[in-house]
């Protein structure tokens, strides 16, 4: 692990506050069906996940970590799970509480809270979940804190699931090694006013996170596209040691 520098703080910076900025593009995009890929299949594919982490999501209490404007928690509430979606960037909790909840199923509590904020107070978020999710979500370096700060949050016998871009396609013609990225939205059907910097993991980066996180990998899973059968995303649902 890197020791973090001035530049990295400054990322980190950019990094919330282009969340604050897009808040009303990401909105649009996820509610207009503008990402292709949550169209082929990233979508289904963490309901899945979450649904397989337990007997059954009807009653399960369940965290969304990152969970933006609520699609995530809607979902899995409208599955009768009880369901808190947290995430840092106010805008977004907005929006996540104007939109309508599902009928005839809980609908989802919100909060606006940052990783470093769960990882310094268990009491915000309190615990203990079933599941909690975290969908394209960890976006920083480094991520053990955060993981670690939704481990202390499992129910006994409970998984944390991550969704995240597959390594080896999110790579692209670039070098396979951890480092800093900018993604600009351009390929989104959306017009977003803020760029974004996100830091790129390798799949043995996401390993040993999950291992300095005191988490046990259980299941990877790697969702292809229908067509052209390559990765979508990976999911890896994990436990405590």
């Amino acid at each position: 692990m890197t020791t973090p520098d001035a530049s990295d703080d400054a990322r980190h910076a950019r990094l919330a506050e282009s969340w604050e900025a897009n808040a009303d593009a990401w909105t649009s995009a996820v509610r207009e069906g503008a990402i292709a890929s949550r169209r082929a299949g990233t979508d289904a594919a963490i309901v899945a996940a979450c649904a397989a982490a337990v007997p059954t999501l009807a009653g399960a209490a369940v965290l969304d970590v990152g969970c933006g404007e609520g699609w995530l928690a809607r979902a899995l509430a409208a599955k009768g799970a009880r369901v808190l979606g947290v995430d840092a960037s106010a805008p977004l909790i907005e929006r996540a509480r104007a939109a309508q909840p599902p009928a005839d199923a809980p609908a989802p509590a919100y909060a606006v809270a940052s990783y470093e904020a769960m990882a310094a107070d268990l009491a915000l978020a309190r615990g203990p979940f079933d599941v909690i999710a975290v969908n394209f979500a960890l976006l920083g370096d480094p991520v053990a804190p955060a993981l670690a700060a939704c481990a202390a949050r499992l129910a006994p016998g409970g998984r944390v699931v991550v969704q995240t871009v597959h390594p080896w396609v999110a790579a692209g013609d670039g070098p396979y090694e951890p480092g800093w990225r900018e993604e600009t939205f351009a390929a989104f059907a959306v017009p977003f006013p803020s760029t974004m910097p996100w830091y790129f993991r390798t799949m043995a980066g996401w390993l040993d996170a999950l291992r300095d996180a005191g988490l046990r990998l259980e299941r990877v899973h790697e969702p292809l596209h229908p067509e052209t059968r390559r990765p979508l995303s990976l999911v890896l649902a994990a436990g405590r040691d």
